[in-house]
This record gives structure tokens, C-alpha cells and sequence, in this order.
């Protein structure tokens, strides 16, 4: 039977990349880049081959191998995995880069800020102050090859080739050998005399010294190079010339020196290094300490390292919502630190946390999401959308709270894209007619049209039909001035989506009544859109074929492109009235547009207010159009509740062919009064807005309203009248045949001619009114003169009756 043996190196956990990088540590080990091979998640692997007749060298890193796996500090290299053999020695890290390459790839990007370098040396010096004052070990390699740099950009130590104990019972310090590191030894070293002997941590803070110097300036290539501070900043260099003092009894210890560049003005005194010592101890602050960080943790962010709000900000928030009570603090610079990552990280780490965040019932929550909406809802898919975030954001449709009812309908004009069929066409049109119809603030309503002129392209075809007409002309009605705006403007930033014969019946006539208005900013948009409808217009008339072309989009599907005049004609609404709408808001509440505040039609300034027209018997050619417009008037007055009042979009663009059947023919009778009219009117508080919207059409039609009414059709030649008919009686009447006066009516006004309305006597017509009702009151005084006297003397013949007596007559 036969055994292989098995190679160690081959069934080793981690895979290494053979190109050692360059400007790795000088000395025994040489740095790989690998990544394990279970996740392939990115490591460091430092390599030491074992070479025949280094022995002592061997030792060394076997030592150094020791110390890096029973040393555990966050501020020394972290060790994941190691490998021991005959021929080699490994070393698995977190991934990190030698402190040489980081800065000279940093300067090439543009720049190493002051804020990162504070901070890193601060995690240096508090390294070798965990190493001197808790471990009592020398690194005794303090250099730039002793430093790396993690993807977070935080400042690691390693090197502990040549370590050793400060306390003498391990052995003197270890003989290096490599000349690049011996020129940080400090000068006592070379004294063999003894007799400048300094306390454990100065020969650590000499190196200390010399590494600030070259983060600052660059390599060190001579000890005397240390006189002049250079580049340091000024408010480090007396920190650093204590460092570097002939004298190693006055180099201060580790914790001393933190403590002085710490103090306020101090190099290491500012955000970034407060904000970094914060999250440190996050798991153990107070909830309303934490609380405060956050709120002014976004302040700060612009001014962090990319790098560090990825890899250290991101997961302690992240953290803070998961497991803390840190709420809607964490979403501003949660989003703020979103922009630094790419589209699958961002998919990965945020949404999941922003579904989540979604069904919270937290009022703070809600609407921090919804106004922060804009940052995060190009990464959500249609399916998360539809299925778990519409459903729990349509809620804030009814919240009590205006703030968030809107919010939730600006955040409409980001989810409308990804929405699907029902929400889109059915759910979300029943919460904005709602909104529209019965908010009771102002710009709430106003906010509502105008996010349906932006929506409008995205709709279907047949909810468009159905409902834009129809909101826009709710709108019109609202008695808060902006909401009118928004109307007009919704109508004109949809232009492109209704029939020439829409525009005609349906839309001019709504604006045009607001040609009058009594607000000067609705007037100027009425009659701008007013302009641009006739001009449209006028040009299909000109050009019948151009009408396919005008009417392309009115039956076409739902298209992202085809919101772009919205975005145009509508875009003022959001960011100059909805702006202040919290304001508006606190300082002028808008009652609901209830039956006593629906606007009445204005009138201009400088003209009298309209007397009531009476009523003619029967209307004439002169009289026919302004019976036409009182009655029109009339019904819109009367119905003006009922439709903004109602919240069925769906009925308003149904054709009122029942109203139209009871219509008169105006060409061929001409006898529509006012009466009817009214009558109408009246009738339209029990209809549905089906006929209250489509009643352009039935309330007099605008194309025969213009006609002149034919005369009446003269009788058929020996056809005889009622009035000369014998209808039984023996004998006739002293009261006279009623139908031969009207007979005698009739003939005398068939006689008049069309030009004769001015010669026809209507004064003694009005002599006879007042005779007639004289006579009349006359009559009626003396009845009721009688009717008292009856009553008088039946009273005084009977006498007054006992209590209970029966009446016998």
C-alpha cells in the first residue's frame, strides 16, 4: 500500500498571488495580495522563506509569527490564519497596503488632508502606548515599512520582527541586520558607554519622531534631516521636537503625548478624530448620546475620507438600525455615505435596510425616507416597489399629519415610473382624488395637480381620458389661488394628450372662465394656455391632415418620454409653491372646499355686479345667447359641490347622453328658456359627475349656440284653428271662446315684423299688469273683510261655551 504525503500549501485556506507587491516591508518578509478561496474575500499573506544557514533569521520571524497571533489590539495588524513548515512560514492579514504605496497613491489622487494623517498617527502612537504601558514590550521597528493602511484607511502596526520584553527577561533586543532600518535607531544606542539611559518608551517615540517626519516630508535618508520640521504642520512641531530630543529621559510617553496633541488647538483636536473615537465606543454610549452623533454626523461627512464612510461609518450605522434604537437619525447620513458606493453595494448593504425601514411606524421614519426618497430610488427595482414599499407608502395618504401627507404625494413623481397597472392607474388616482377633492390644506391640493400633470404620461390611455379633463377642471373651482395655477398648468403640461374635440368642449370653456379670475397669476396662465389651445386649434383647421400628427399621443400607451413638457410647464409647482407649503401651512389654514367656500365667479374690478335677468315668456334671437350663459352659470354654480365633493374620477368623462336627449333643438324651436336651464341645474345635485363633467355638451350645445333661430313654420293652407272650432256647447258663452283671444294674440304678433321691436307698445302692456293686479288685491281685501264680519257675529250669537259642553250645532 502506498501513502502520499499531503502538501500543506496546497490545502491551505487561502490562495496567494505570487507578485509580491512592490514597496512591501524591507528585511524578512515579503507581502502578497491573496483571498480565500471558500468566499474570495480579499487577504494579505506575508511570506518568509526559510533559507539554509539563516538560522537567526529564522528565528526572528518564527518570533514575529508568535507575537502577531497572541497580540489582539485594534490598532495592530489583525492575523486571520498563519502557516508553519519546513520550507516556509505564512502569515494571513486583513487586507492592507504598505503606508509608502497608500500616501504616494493618495498624493497622486490629489492630496492627503490633514484630517487622515491626525488620525493615523493617533493610532500609531496609541498603538505603541498599549505595547509600552499595558504589554511592557519595544516594538523597536517604529518606521514607514511598520505601518499599513486598510480599505477603511485606518492606520494598522505590524513589524514585530523585533520585539522584545522592557522588563529584560526575554533577552536584549535582537540584532536587525538590515540597514534600512537601523537609521531610525535612536543616537543613544550608539553611546556604548551607558551612560544616557532613557525610560522603556523612548527609543519607540525617537522612531516615532522620525515617522512623522517622513509622512509629512517624505523618505528619511539621514538622521540630521530631522533638525528641520519641514512640511509639519505648526501645530504639531512642538509635539514632534520633544520626540526628537538628544535627551531620550524627556521623550514623553505614549499617553502623554496623545493627551498634549489632543488639547484643544492640539493637531489631533478636531471632527474626524472625535467622530473615529465615538464609534469605538458606540456599543457602550448612553441611546441620547448616540442620538445626538448621528444628527450631526451628516454635517461632517462631506469633509471624511470616501474610503472611511464606506468601510467604518456605513457598518456602524447599518448596525445602529439593525440592533440599536438609533431610528430616523440614521437615514441622512446613511444616504449621505450611499452616494460613495457603487450599484451592487448599494443593493447589497442599503436596500434591504430601506424596505425594512418602510414598514416602521415611526412618523420621524416615514418621513425622513420619503424626503430623502430621491437619493436611494434609482437602485429599487419595479417588483421590491409594487410589492413592498407602495403598499406601506400609500398610508400616508390618510395620515393625520399634513407634513406627510405631503411628502407622500411628492414622492409620487419618483415611484409613478415603477409602479404597475393597478397601482399606477387604479390605487394611486383614488388617493390623489381624495386628496384633491376633500384635503383640507390648501397646498396639499395644490401639490396633488400638479403631481398628476407630472404622472400624466405615465398613465394609461383610457385613465388618462378619464381623468385628467376632469381633475384639472376640479382644480379650476379651488378656492385657494395656487390650486387654480396648478390646474391651468396641468392642462397645458398635458397638452399633447387630448383630442382637438376635448379642447374645444371640454377644456377652453373652463378656461376661459378664469379670464376673470381675481388672482392676476391665474389670469396670465389662463390666457397663456388659452393661446396655446388655439393656436393647435387653428391649425388643424388650416391643415386637416395635421390632425393624426397633433392627436398621436392621445391613444397611445403610457411613456416615460412623453413627460417632458410636464416636467417643464409643471416643474414651478414643486419647488416654488409646495416649498413653502409648511409654512403656509402653520400661517394660513385652508378650510376644505366645502359648499360655503366654493368661489363664486368673480368679477372684475371697476364693473357692477350683475343685476338677475328676468325671465321672457318666450326667448328671441336677440335674447337666446344670454339665456344660453345664465343657464350655463346657473348649473355650474349649482353643481360645483357635487363635483368637488365626489371622489369617482372614473365617471367624469362618460357621455351624458340622457341629459342630451331632454335637450330642445335650438335650430329648429328655439324655445329653451331659462327655466329649463335652471330646472338643470337643479337637478344636478342628484347626478353623478359623469353628467356634471360632460355637460359642456348638454347645457346648450356650443356649436348650435351660435346658429339664429328659424321662425315658426307657418300651418299647412285650410288647416283651422282651435279657437274656430264649435266644441258642443248649445249655446256660446257670455265669457267668450279663451282660445280666440289667443288667437287674436297670435295673428297680431305674427303680424309684427323682425324690425318692429321697438315700435311695439309696451307700455299700456304694463298699464293692464298693474290694473289687472289692483283689481286683484281689491278683491282679496274685500273677501277677507267679510269672512271676519261671519266670524263676529257667529261668535256673538252663541255666547261664550262652558268647559266640556258638547256643541249641538
Amino acid at each position: 500500500m502506498w501513502f502520499f504525503a499531503r502538501d500543506p500549501v496546497r490545502d491551505f485556506p487561502f490562495e496567494l498571488i505570487p507578485e509580491p507587491l512592490e514597496g512591501g516591508p524591507p528585511g524578512l518578509w515579503a507581502l502578497h495580495r491573496g483571498r480565500k478561496k471558500a468566499t474570495g474575500s480579499p487577504v494579505s499573506i506575508f511570506v518568509y522563506d526559510v533559507k539554509p544557514g539563516a538560522e537567526e533569521q529564522t528565528q526572528v520571524a518564527k518570533a514575529a509569527f508568535k507575537r502577531l497571533k497572541t497580540l489582539r489590539h485594534p490598532n495592530i495588524l489583525a492575523y486571520i490564519d498563519g502557516l508553519e513548515t519546513e520550507k516556509c512560514l505564512h502569515i494571513v492579514t486583513e487586507a492592507v497596503t504598505p503606508l509608502g504605496m497608500y500616501l504616494k497613491a493618495r498624493v497622486e489622487a490629489g492630496g492627503l488632508k490633514e484630517l487622515e494623517l491626525s488620525w493615523g498617527l493617533h493610532q500609531i502612537v496609541k498603538a505603541l502606548s498599549f505595547l509600552v504601558n499595558d504589554c511592557s514590550l519595544v516594538h523597536n521597528n517604529v518606521c514607514m515599512a511598520a505601518v499599513f493602511v486598510d480599505r477603511a484607511g485606518e492606520w494598522k502596526l505590524g513589524g514585530l520582527d523585533y520585539m522584545y520584553s522592557a522588563q529584560g527577561d526575554g533577552g536584549g533586543p535582537p540584532r536587525k541586520g538590515v540597514p534600512e532600518l537601523e537609521q531610525y535607531d535612536p543616537p543613544e544606542l550608539a553611546d556604548s558607554s551607558g551612560r544616557t539611559v532613557g525610560e522603556k518608551w523612548s527609543a519607540d517615540m525617537w522612531r516615532l519622531g522620525c515617522l512623522i517626519w517622513e509622512v509629512f516630508n517624505g523618505p528619511l535618508l539621514r538622521a540630521a534631516a530631522l533638525r528641520n520640521p519641514g512640511k509639519i504642520p505648526k501645530s504639531l512641531v512642538p509635539h514632534y521636537c520633544e520626540l526628537v530630543g538628544a535627551n531620550p529621559k524627556v521623550r514623553p510617553n505614549p499617553a502623554r503625548f496623545l493627551q498634549n496633541c489632543r488639547a484643544p488647538g492640539g493637531f489631533m483636536s478636531n471632527r474626524f478624530v472625535e467622530t473615529n473615537l465615538f464609534l469605538e465606543e458606540i456599543q457602550i454610549k448612553e441611546p441620547a448620546e448616540k442620538q445626538k452623533f448621528f444628527q450631526e454626523l451628516s454635517k461632517s461627512l462631506d469633509t471624511f475620507p470616501e474610503d472611511f464612510c464606506r468601510h467604518k461609518v456605513l457598518p456602524q450605522l447599518l448596525t445602529a438600525f439593525e440592533f440599536g434604537s438609533a431610528g430616523a437619525v440614521v437615514l441622512t447620513p446613511l444616504f449621505k455615505v450611499g452616494k460613495f458606493l457603487s450599484a451592487e453595494e448599494y443593493q447589497q448593504k442599503v436596500i434591504p435596510v430601506v424596505v425594512k425601514m418602510f414598514s416602521s411606524t415611526d412618523r420621524a421614519m416615514r418621513i425622513r425616507l420619503l424626503q430623502q426618497m430621491e437619493q436611494f430610488i434609482q437602485y429599487l427595482d419595479e417588483p421590491t416597489v409594487n410589492s413592498q414599499i407602495f403598499p406601506h407608502v400609500v398610508h400616508g395618504f390618510l395620515d393625520t399629519n399634513p407634513a406627510i401627507r405631503e411628502q407622500t404625494v411628492k414622492s409620487m413623481l419618483l415611484l409613478a415610473p415603477k409602479l404597475n397597472e393597478t397601482n399606477l392607474n387604479v390605487e394611486l388616482m383614488k388617493h390623489f382624488a381624495r386628496l384633491q377633492a376633500k384635503d383640507e390644506q390648501g397646498p396639499i391640493r395644490c401639490n396633488t395637480t400638479v403631481c398628476l400633470g407630472k404622472i400624466g404620461s405615465y398613465l394609461s390611455a383610457s385613465t388618462r381620458h378619464r381623468v385628467l379633463t376632469s381633475a384639472f377642471s376640479r382644480a379650476t373651482k379651488d378656492p385657494f389661488a395656487p390650486s387654480r395655477v396648478a390646474g391651468v398648468l396641468g392642462f397645458a403640461a398635458t397638452h399633447n394628450l387630448y383630442s382637438m374635440s376635448d379642447c374645444a368642449h371640454k377644456i377652453l370653456p373652463v378656461l376661459c372662465s378664469l379670464t376673470v379670475d381675481p388672482e392676476k397669476s391665474v389670469r396670465d396662465q389662463a390666457f397663456k394656455a388659452i393661446r396655446s389651445f388655439l393656436s393647435k386649434l387653428e391649425s388643424v383647421s388650416e391643415d386637416p391632415t395635421q390632425l393624426a400628427e397633433v392627436e398621436k399621443d392621445v391613444h397611445a400607451a403610457s411613456s416615460p418620454g412623453m413627460g417632458g413638457a410636464a416636467a417643464s410647464w409643471a416643474g414651478w409647482a414643486v419647488t416654488g409653491v409646495s416649498s413653502l407649503t409648511s409654512k403656509l401651512i402653520r400661517a394660513h389654514p385652508t378650510a376644505a372646499p366645502t359648499e360655503t367656500n366654493v368661489p363664486q365667479r368673480p368679477v372684475p374690478e371697476g364693473l357692477p355686479a350683475p343685476a338677475p335677468t328676468p325671465v321672457p315668456a318666450a326667448p328671441s334671437a336677440s335674447g337666446q345667447w344670454e339665456t344660453q350663459e345664465e343657464g350655463r352659470d346657473t348649473a355650474e354654480d349649482t353643481s360645483s359641490t357635487d363635483r368637488w365633493d365626489d371622489e369617482d374620477w372614473g365617471s367624469l368623462e362618460q357621455e351624458a347622453e340622457s341629459v342630451l336627449a331632454q335637450q330642445d333643438d335650438w335650430s329648429t324651436g328655439g324655445q329653451v328658456g331659462r327655466a329649463g336651464q335652471v330646472s338643470l341645474a337643479a337637478n344636478s345635485d342628484h347626478k353623478s359627475l359623469d353628467s356634471d363633467w360632460s355637460s359642456w355638451e348638454a347645457e346648450g350645445s356650443w356649436e348650435q349656440g351660435w346658429q339664429e333661430p328659424s321662425p315658426p313654420e307657418p300651418p299647412p293652407e285650410g288647416t283651422r284653428l282651435a279657437s274656430e272650432y264649435n266644441w258642443g256647447h248649445p249655446e256660446p258663452s257670455d265669457k267668450g271662446d279663451p282660445f280666440a283671444a289667443l288667437t287674436a294674440r297670435r295673428e297680431t304678433g305674427s303680424q309684427l315684423k323682425p324690425e318692429s321691436w321697438g315700435d311695439h307698445n309696451w307700455e299700456s302692456l304694463d298699464v293692464d299688469r298693474q290694473a289687472k293686479a289692483e283689481l286683484a288685491r281689491k278683491k282679496r281685501e274685500e273677501r277677507r273683510r267679510e269672512m271676519e264680519a261671519k266670524r263676529a257675529e257667529r261668535k256673538a250669537a252663541k255666547g261664550p261655551m262652558k268647559l266640556g259642553a258638547r256643541k249641538l250645532d
